[in-house]
């Protein structure tokens, strides 16, 4: 018989994981889901532009190499989770927190200012995405009211300034667990877009409606110069490279993992699963798209459709259903970054750190100053560069060339050779760090390109004057 006790010590182990925290109970269907939900989003609707670009032999060619790399530095940060074992080690709950412990203080800074720049940048391209979606809609009804031969074409800075106007108070909510029911709806209307235009490219090509298409893209000629065509080749690698990337998340992914079997192994099997049906959406709207479209495959796939009006409508509502959401889902760390740097600088300045409950009928809310203060002028911000360069498929690019290459390739490899204790010009050594440099490679072509996209684009259209 044990003694009460003993029994209340062995109920806590029962109930307690390695680290004092509540037992995880997540499994790899569980995380193969949430893989799935992060990386099926707005950026999937430019694929089928990048795929014009490429043509079919490069196009499917590069999403199977940066799915294969993916599952393979994946796998790397699946064992860099624990320190230094990857079994019996100590666990490491973010992403910048395995970086720090492998690599050191200066390379967490460096991937501190990496992560938080996409993070922060992520919020422009989402208010892009929200104001072209919705002046989307408009122009639909409008279509199919009127008929093709009346301009339907509307500004995008009435939809910019309401979706930042939304944004300002939906950041003013304070923790991020509280945000659980918006992420919810933010990925099941993920889905349904994605799908919705999976079933007009469809639809179109059962009903004869086929493009022609090339094995290597859009044509070099009087509309296209051979320079234009090699940007918009490397700008296209950018919108794959954002598709691919979960690595901001794979931790908080890992740390829902139940301890046995190990959660390394676990994680490995959902990196296989999930990119392998992470593949096969991105080819299914890719070869779709381009297939329906040819070579005037537009940036955002959904541009292109206004019949059925209603399915087109809705997919545009779904995709600015999910972009408030995932805003708020990806911005909230970002914002949690600085409010917890300034309150370490200054930890007793109460406009810091203060909170000032205020009643609403029978609800109290805590208001910080500072939180206030610094999340609104963040969001207008984010609005005003939204408004000035609303160019959709080349921003998104410009996030995947800045990601891609150092947060899914360059600290894995190095967090893996430091764990291993990998001789330096050993033959494996000399592998990996070929790897790093044909990733960085490439993501330097694609963040060039889409920086002279954008510029071209600033040069061709009056600032804050963008109307679709």
């Amino acid at each position: 018989m044990m003694s009460a006790d003993q029994l209340n010590s062995h109920l806590m182990e029962l109930e307690l994981d390695d680290d004092g925290r509540i037992k995880r109970t997540g499994n790899v269907t569980t995380a193969t889901t949430h893989i799935i939900t992060v990386v099926v989003g707005a950026g999937v609707l430019a694929l089928s532009w990048a795929m014009a670009q490429l043509g079919w032999i490069l196009g499917i060619t590069s999403m199977f190499i940066f799915s294969s790399i993916s599952v393979f530095t994946y796998g790397l940060m699946a064992d860099c989770y624990r320190f230094p074992d990857p079994i019996n080690g100590k666990r490491n709950y973010t992403y910048m927190q395995a970086v720090k412990v492998y690599l050191g203080g200066n390379m967490h800074m460096v991937c501190g200012s990496i992560l938080y720049a996409k993070l922060a940048g992520i919020t422009v391209g989402y208010t892009i995405t929200s104001s072209i979606s919705l002046a989307a809609v408009e122009k639909i009804v409008c279509v199919h009211r009127k008929g093709h031969e009346v301009d339907c074409s509307s500004s995008l800075n009435p939809y910019t300034v309401g979706f930042g106007i939304l944004q300002m108070f939906l950041s003013q909510i304070p923790n991020f667990h509280e945000l659980t029911w918006l992420s919810t709806i933010a990925a099941i209307t993920s889905f349904g877009y994605v799908f919705i235009a999976i079933a007009l490219c469809l639809s179109r090509l059962i009903s004869g409606k086929w493009a022609p298409t090339s094995i290597t893209g859009i044509k070099v000629g009087p509309e296209l110069s051979l320079e234009d065509k090699v940007m918009r080749m490397c700008s296209s690698m950018g919108n794959i490279a954002l598709a691919c990337t979960y690595a901001t998340v794979i931790y908080d992914i890992m740390d829902t993992l139940k301890s046995h079997p190990p959660e390394n192994q676990q994680m490995k099997r959902v990196n296989v699963i999930g990119v392998t049906a992470m593949t096969m959406i991105f080819l299914l709207c890719s070869c779709l798209g381009y297939a329906a479209f040819g070579d005037h495959t537009p940036g955002n796939i959904f541009v292109a459709f206004y019949e059925p009006y209603w399915l087109v409508a809705l997919g545009d509502i779904f995709v600015v259903i999910h972009v408030v959401g995932a805003y708020q889902v990806l911005g909230q760390p970002f914002f949690r970054f600085i409010e917890m740097s300034a309150s370490t600088k200054w930890p007793k300045s109460s406009f810091i750190n203060k909170e000032h409950p205020i009643s609403l009928g029978n609800a109290t809310i805590d208001l910080n100053l500072f939180r206030l203060i610094w999340r609104t002028i963040f969001v207008i911000f984010a609005t005003t560069v939204a408004m000035a360069m609303p160019f959709f498929n080349q921003f998104l690019s410009l996030l995947g060339a800045v990601g891609f290459g150092p947060l899914v390739v360059i600290f894995p490899i190095q967090m893996h050779i430091a764990q291993n204790h990998i001789r330096k010009l050993s033959l494996k050594w000399c592998l990996l760090q070929c790897l790093n440099c044909i990733f960085l490679l490439v993501s330097l072509a694609a963040t060039v390109a889409s920086v002279h996209e954008i510029s071209q684009n600033l040069h061709k259209y009056k600032i804050f004057a963008y109307k679709q």
